[in-house]
């Protein structure tokens, strides 16, 4: 996605300059021909049954594709549901800050943004249109969605940003509170075993091929060939594969990955886990320490680390702060 181009996201501050941007931007039409009707008030504002959908159908899509049981399936729609409302409410609400503060930004800054854009994603602006078409978007349409991200980004920053000082003791406090992080440094290098799941994944072939990768896993543990291993589980037609992946530093790793690493020994397998690449096994080869980084250092690195969580949780509370003075009704 195009919109995916302009910035990196996190958490709370991924919602308000991502989705934000992605509800306005997607061009989709009705998920069924329904007689529109408000279901949420913002204020003096109103959101739309067509609304919703249209912001809805994108994530319905994907509910669809992974075809779970009726039952979880009908949990699954009514949680996005709720989600998806509760974002469009939310962009209600700054849409209203934004013109209460007779906020604005000008054709200059959009060009600029729109360049940068194409610079960090080395493309031509033939390119960048093209992308922009396959999307279903034009060149008009994208300008005023980038005026709209650039408007919530200086509110951001008027409400939020402005206020943030990060002090040399916060750093240090940091610093001392995670030698793992800036002490001696260690990365695990890294092989692993997976299964990857069919395009049309059931429950029956996902319990399959948890019960194969179990089965491989026994038998590593029991010091088997692992050539000879994957070989034969492929001559059963059960497609698990073998990777050399090399070294990584620990917090590179998904949360559940860094789990099931730590407190192993090298030359030991992990767990079976299932990632969004398929169900893995990892073995961990080797570990290797290096030296640290000094206070100075890292202060950058920290610095920046703060940042990022105090903008994302004192946006939380503004946003709380907006919902509690506004008024807000769900109409069902």
């Amino acid at each position: 996605m195009i919109w995916r181009m302009i910035v990196p996201f996190k958490k709370g501050l991924a919602v308000f300059l991502v989705v934000f941007g992605l509800l306005g931007a997607l061009n989709v039409r009705v998920l069924a021909e329904v007689v529109d009707r408000i279901v949420a008030i913002v204020n003096n504002d109103v959101i739309s049954l067509i609304e919703l959908n249209e912001a809805l159908k994108p994530y319905m899509e994907k509910v669809m594709a992974a075809n779970y049981g009726p039952e979880k399936e009908k949990q699954m729609i009514f949680k996005i549901r709720e989600e998806v409302l509760n974002q469009l409410i939310d962009q209600k609400l700054t849409d209203q800050e934004i013109a209460r503060y007779k906020l604005n930004v000008n054709e200059k800054e959009i060009d600029q943004s729109i360049e940068r854009i194409k610079q960090v994603n080395s493309i031509t602006d033939e390119q960048f249109r093209a992308a922009l078409a396959r999307e279903g978007l034009s060149m008009e349409t994208y300008r005023q969605k980038m005026r709209e991200q650039l408007l919530r980004a200086n509110l951001l920053n008027r409400e939020v940003k402005s206020k943030i000082v990060i002090t040399r003791e916060e750093i240090k406090t940091y610093y001392d509170s995670n030698p793992d992080l800036y002490g001696v440094e260690q990365q695990y290098y890294l092989k692993n075993f997976f299964l990857k799941p069919p395009p049309s994944s059931t429950e029956q072939t996902h319990s399959a091929n948890q019960d194969a990768m179990n089965e491989l896993l026994i038998q590593l543990r029991a010091g088997q060939n692992p050539d000879d291993l994957i070989k034969s589980f492929q001559v059963r037609g059960i497609g698990v594969q073998h990777l050399d992946l090399g070294l990584f530093k620990l917090d590179s790793l998904s949360p559940d990955i860094q789990t099931a690493l730590r407190g192993m020994a090298v030359h030991e397998y992990s767990n079976v886990i299932e990632t969004d690449q398929g169900l893995q096994i990892f073995y961990l080869q080797d570990i290797i320490k290096t030296a640290g980084k000094t206070l100075e250092q890292a202060t950058p690195e920290i610095e920046s680390k703060l940042y990022k969580e105090i903008v994302d949780d004192k946006f939380s509370k503004w946003l709380d702060e907006l919902r509690k003075r506004s008024h807000i009704q769900i109409i069902q």
